[in-house]
């Protein structure tokens, strides 16, 4: 007979609660088990100390005996200091798919655009200082002489006017 030791489902919907039980690998999952191990509450909190209980003891007499943890009262033993993981590593978990590094090349090379263009944009002002420094000077000369010729023609009309 095969022993794990597993997670059983209790608590109501959308209410988990899970007791950490020994049980006979081919029993269903909440099904008959021949000892309760222990306790998770996944609604409390991650820092609490009673989200997680165990009963040391019985843990290591199971685990003496041959029982085989899943994955996830595995993770529990080891935070506990009873049983060591090794780590597992995917380094593709992380790596985004093939739209999102679309996006992120499109991204970058606008963002690579728009840094052309504000350089582009700084050369461009500072070269105009000098070249617009000359016109300024004449601007309001010709716009003294704009306003000059009107009201010269309304005093030309009062003339023949009057």
């Amino acid at each position: 007979m095969a022993i794990s030791l597993r997670l059983a489902r209790g608590g109501a919907k959308k209410r988990p609660y899970y007791r950490i039980v020994a049980a006979d690998s081919r029993r269903a999952r909440d099904g008959k088990y021949l000892e309760q191990l222990g306790t998770y509450n996944p609604m409390l909190p991650k820092d609490s100390e009673d989200r997680v209980k165990l009963i040391e003891d019985r843990v290591r007499y199971w685990l003496s005996v041959g029982a085989q943890p899943s994955d996830r009262v595995h993770r529990f033993l080891d935070a506990a200091g009873i049983l060591e993981r090794a780590p597992k590593n995917n380094p593709k978990k992380g790596e985004p798919g093939e739209a999102a590094k679309e996006r992120a090349e499109e991204k970058a090379a606008k963002a690579a655009e728009a840094e052309e263009a504000k350089k582009a944009a700084e050369e461009e002002a500072k070269a105009a200082p000098a070249e617009e420094e000359a016109p300024a000077e004449e601007a309001p000369a010709e716009e003294a002489a704009a306003e000059e010729a009107p009201a010269e023609e309304a005093a030309e009309e009062e003339k023949s006017e009057g």
